[in-house]
């Protein structure tokens, strides 16, 4: 059977599981009477709700008698460890873009990655039927990118196709008929070539493991494309390094291939073709697994090494172990080298008291995920400020700086533009009109001057800007930048919070919480108005006597507390302050607490 393996490239929320949804159904890969779920590919929890594309998937599907091998990949530059890896098993990619939005951060991200490989795409134009579509314009501005990333004459030479995933059709012209994909299938099979593996099919076993997961049945398990020979189950074979030193020598248990959405075991993998062997025990990520007599590692692409570090801690505040079933440092741990073990853009190294993790990633928001993961799987944690790390290059400190992409209405383009050119120490790259009222800012800023810019940028939005960030480039060092300017609101009591107190206190500051919470001893409830730290009694309730008369009695009217999300509130604290998180509450707190006063608070909370 002929084969084409292809990669799905997109930004956040531009359709691409959409897609791959509608492509799947209209191949016949569902029964007519299979209940399926809308954006099947988003298998993860925090996927279905995020909307984006955590986990690169593969999946295969069959059209006019040939099969295709799809694999989606993670649209956001913090999860591009998967990206790397995913794009060496395929001879093609998809390009999928807004026809509103046109190519975004993340498209390019992927893209520049896809394009060095000299993969040539195909470039299909979503969401065409929206009212606010341009797709002239979205194809100049790909047209662009694809030049300004060094594409070849090849690469630029790319067919398009005009599409609605929702609506499930694509057509060669804009006009066309709008039925169905066939259009985008024919496309598929005519443009991408068929793997160049398959000579190699008489050749001794060989394939590069690209990604790693865990099966509850057959345990570990490892995905790659077969770049020559064949494998059954049953077959002995060895794992060798990146540097071709052997690690191991295994029994296959069992090869599976991608059916639809699942997995079915085969007979044998025959190269060219995407599979998953079992039977393994130490073999990893970019390791080579071949037949006995092989030698030779094959090359791994590298991977783009981690920017921010983030400690992660036991949960050691008044209100500990009464939301969580996972405290202990030893089972934190054990989570997080597992976690360390799949996903390779992590590195987990323990701190010398032995009770904490550094854990050093690509960006807040895999952070973020990792944490939110984590909480759900019962853990209590508590969470550092997230720290840049730096690069000595040619004995020069270098940091890590991020292209950021602003599109915002023109009124508060002149306080975004003054905020991350001037504290920040971004330079301005490129503004643009983005539409009716829109404008679009292009900037490189240093990785430390977006921490906890976030919500700085919503404010001065009022909401309705877009931020995208992509890693861009090691630069020296651009000196001290400051932190957060407002001080924070800091219970001096523990106890549950009065509407009372915290009524009389509204003038200094807002607060984080609501009333009837509970409150410890150095817990952040607020942020001050003022640059300093302010402590505060948030259980003070109003002084009762029995004398009662119509005009003394004042009504308690509270302002709506502003609740962080997890990612706001790491973005938010301070280098002296830490959050908890447990699987019901996130909270923040000053890092030091007397053992008294703890043993103290945890009494009365």
């Amino acid at each position: 059977m002929e084969l084409r393996n292809i990669a799905i490239i997109a930004h956040v929320d531009h359709g691409k599981t959409t897609l791959v949804d509608e492509l799947l159904k209209q191949s016949g890969a569902f029964r007519d009477n299979q209940a399926v779920a809308e954006r099947a590919m988003d298998s993860n929890d925090i996927e279905r709700e995020r909307g984006i594309t955590i986990l690169a998937k593969c999946t295969s599907l069959e059209w006019d008698g040939r099969r295709i091998n799809i694999v989606d990949t993670p649209g956001h530059a913090d999860f591009g460890g998967e990206v790397e890896r995913i794009l060496s098993m395929v001879d093609g990619v998809v390009l999928l873009v807004d026809a509103a939005e046109g190519p975004m951060p993340q498209t390019k991200f992927v893209t520049s990655k896809a394009l060095a490989l000299g993969l040539r795409p195909i470039v299909v134009l979503n969401k065409v039927d929206k009212p606010d579509a341009e797709p002239d314009r979205a194809l100049n501005e790909v047209f662009d990118l694809f030049a300004n990333l060094g594409a070849d004459d090849d690469q630029l030479d790319f067919p398009v196709l005009y599409a609605s995933g929702r609506a499930g059709w694509a057509d060669v012209a804009l006009d066309g008929p709008r039925k169905d994909l066939s259009a985008l299938y024919d496309l598929v099979l005519k443009h991408v070539p068929q793997p160049a593996q398959l000579a190699r099919r008489d050749e001794p076993f060989q394939m590069l493991a690209t990604t790693l997961s865990a099966d509850p049945f057959i345990g570990r398990i490892l995905t790659g494309r077969v770049e020559a020979g064949t494998v059954k189950a049953g077959d002995t074979i060895k794992a060798l390094s990146r540097d071709g030193e052997k690690l191991e020598q295994f029994r296959v248990s069992k090869v599976l291939a991608f059916r639809g959405l699942s997995q079915a075991p085969i007979e044998a993998g025959e190269a060219g073709d995407i599979i998953t062997l079992a039977g393994m025990s130490k073999a990893t990520v970019a390791d080579t697994l071949c037949a006995l007599e092989n030698e030779i590692a094959l090359p791994a692409q590298p991977i783009d090494p981690p920017t921010i570090s983030v400690t992660f801690g036991i949960n050691d505040s008044p209100l500990a172990g009464k939301d969580g079933t996972k405290v202990q440092s030893r089972v934190i741990r054990e989570r997080l080298m597992k976690e360390a073990e799949i996903n390779v853009a992590i590195k987990v190294t323990d701190t010398p008291g032995g009770d904490a993790f550094e854990v050093a990633g690509r960006g807040e928001l895999q952070m973020g995920v990792l944490i939110e993961n984590m909480r759900r799987e019962g853990f209590e944690l508590s969470i550092s400020r997230p720290r840049v790390l730096f690069q000595t290059i040619d004995g020069v400190r270098h940091e890590p700086i991020e292209e950021v992409t602003i599109d915002v209405d023109d009124d508060y383009t002149g306080a975004v533009i003054e905020k991350i050119t001037g504290p920040r120490k971004g330079d301005l790259i490129e503004m643009k009109p983005a539409g009716v009222g829109k404008t679009r800012i292009i900037a490189h800023v240093p990785s430390r001057g977006l921490i906890g810019y976030h919500g700085q940028f919503m404010t001065d939005t009022r909401g309705t800007g877009v931020l995208n960030r992509v890693f861009h480039e090691w630069a020296p060092h651009k000196g001290p930048i400051e932190g957060r300017r407002a001080g924070v609101l800091i219970s001096m009591e523990s106890g549950i919070s009065v509407a009372y107190a915290m009524w009389k206190l509204e003038d200094r500051g807002h607060f984080f919480i609501g009333v009837q919470e509970p409150v410890y001893t150095g817990m952040i409830i607020g942020e001050h108005n003022r640059d300093n730290d302010l402590e505060i009694n948030p259980l003070k309730g109003k002084q009762l006597t029995n004398v009662r008369a119509s005009g003394t009695d004042e009504a308690v009217r509270l302002t709506t507390p502003v609740k962080l999300s997890l990612e706001q509130a790491i973005a938010y604290i301070d280098d002296d302050e830490l959050v908890e998180v447990t699987p019901k509450a996130v909270r923040m707190r000053k890092r030091h607490l007397d053992p008294h006063e703890r043993k103290r608070a945890s009494k009365s909370a």
